[in-house]
């Protein structure tokens, strides 16, 4: 049995238990976190941070989230708003006017944030390589046209979301979204989660690991079934192999390369379900909060074919509010508990090979600490 480090309070073993019960299975390394009212109940990590298994997963290891990076791209515009300097019934062609391209000044900043402004990828192919310069990105998503009428229906807007909303909070605070973020959350809250990882954190990454039977080749379009293609030859989507680059973390990729541990993913998201506090600091009022949780749009999705519901930056289930990211990560606060439970782990599961239960399993065991 893989030997599992940190602490947690006594009501909360059922996490431990079900933490370490996933080395058993399917992980290799990974770690968990459960915040409560602002406060850890719950930090523990284990395994390695290398499919050889020869590296240990330290108190301080950190890895891609990939789309769990979203909830901290959502949280910099919900400061903006609940600040008074960003208005989410704005045209963004208020804050970002060449963004008036091919007929979109009806597309608003709430429709950017609810995955529901029409613009879920861009025209033509996007190559990996084309997602490391900021600048033609958004120049492309400015000059595109929409893909159906803005706030009509919602469509995951996978990987323009972060360039989109990322785009929108520069122009406003005058910042890139991976330093808006640090300067504004990460830093204040003591938060070890980056959007943007300096070169001199390399050696505290895990590397991502692919699926059993796969190879770093898997990409994200994984997620979407094309008549039965082999996983490793669906087309387009990000590599695990391209992941695992410096040139991958050094870039500022706000819907995917966010780079963390279940910790500071945790510390971070509990703020919305503690009132707009954590560690003892404020960073939004109590009423800004609750756009997180109020939904904005449901419907089946154009992109996922599921029925959906969003809010103004996060998916919202139920009572409770997060998202994942491709291959497992995932964070979910339930703000009526005040509670949020996060997963970060390199073992990535192939979505259409099966059920991945693993952050799933966390929660519950989580709401038995809270019984």
């Amino acid at each position: 049995m893989t030997e599992i480090q940190g602490t947690y309070e006594k009501q909360f073993t059922a996490v431990a238990d079900a933490f370490s019960k996933l080395f058993d299975a399917q992980d290799v390394g990974a770690s968990v976190a459960v915040y409560v009212g602002g406060e850890p109940v719950v930090d523990l990590w284990g395994g390695h941070r290398d499919a050889a298994r020869t590296q240990p997963w330290d108190q301080d290891t950190v890895t891609t989230v990939m789309s769990t990076t979203k909830p901290m791209t959502a949280l910099c515009a919900l400061l903006l708003i609940d600040r008074g300097e960003l208005d989410p019934d704005a045209p963004v062609t208020a804050y970002w006017p060449e963004f008036s391209a091919a007929g979109k000044d009806g597309v608003l900043v709430r429709h950017l944030l609810s995955h529901s402004a029409g613009l879920a990828d861009w025209p033509g192919a996007m190559e990996v390589e084309e997602l490391y310069d900021w600048q033609a990105a958004t120049a492309r998503l400015a000059a595109a046209p929409v893909q159906w009428e803005p706030g009509t229906a919602c469509g995951y807007h996978s990987m323009t979301f972060g360039f989109l909303v990322g785009e929108v909070v520069r122009r406003v605070s005058g910042r890139s979204l991976g330093t808006f973020f640090a300067e504004e959350v990460a830093g204040p809250l003591g938060a070890d989660f980056h959007i943007g990882l300096p070169a001199e954190d390399d050696h505290r990454v895990a590397t991502l690991v692919p699926p059993p039977g796969l190879t770093d080749e898997f990409s994200s379009a994984s997620a979407v079934d094309v008549d039965g293609q082999d996983p490793e030859e669906r087309p387009g989507g990000v590599r695990i192999k391209d992941a695992n680059t410096a040139r991958w973390r050094r870039a500022e990729i706000p819907a995917a390369n966010g780079v963390g541990n279940a910790r500071s993913v945790a510390r971070v998201q509990n703020v919305l379900g503690s009132g707009g506090v954590a560690q003892g600091v404020r960073l939004l009022s109590e009423a800004g909060c609750e756009l997180a949780w109020q939904p904005e749009i449901t419907g089946e999705d154009r992109v996922l074919g599921i029925a959906s519901t969003y809010s103004l930056g996060f998916g919202v289930f139920g009572t409770t509010f997060g998202w994942g990211g491709w291959g497992g990560s995932m964070v979910m606060t339930d703000p009526k508990a005040h509670m949020t439970v996060a997963y970060v782990m390199n073992r990535m599961l192939d979505p259409l090979t099966g059920n991945d239960n693993r952050g799933l399993g966390l929660v519950m065991a989580a709401y038995d600490g809270l019984r």
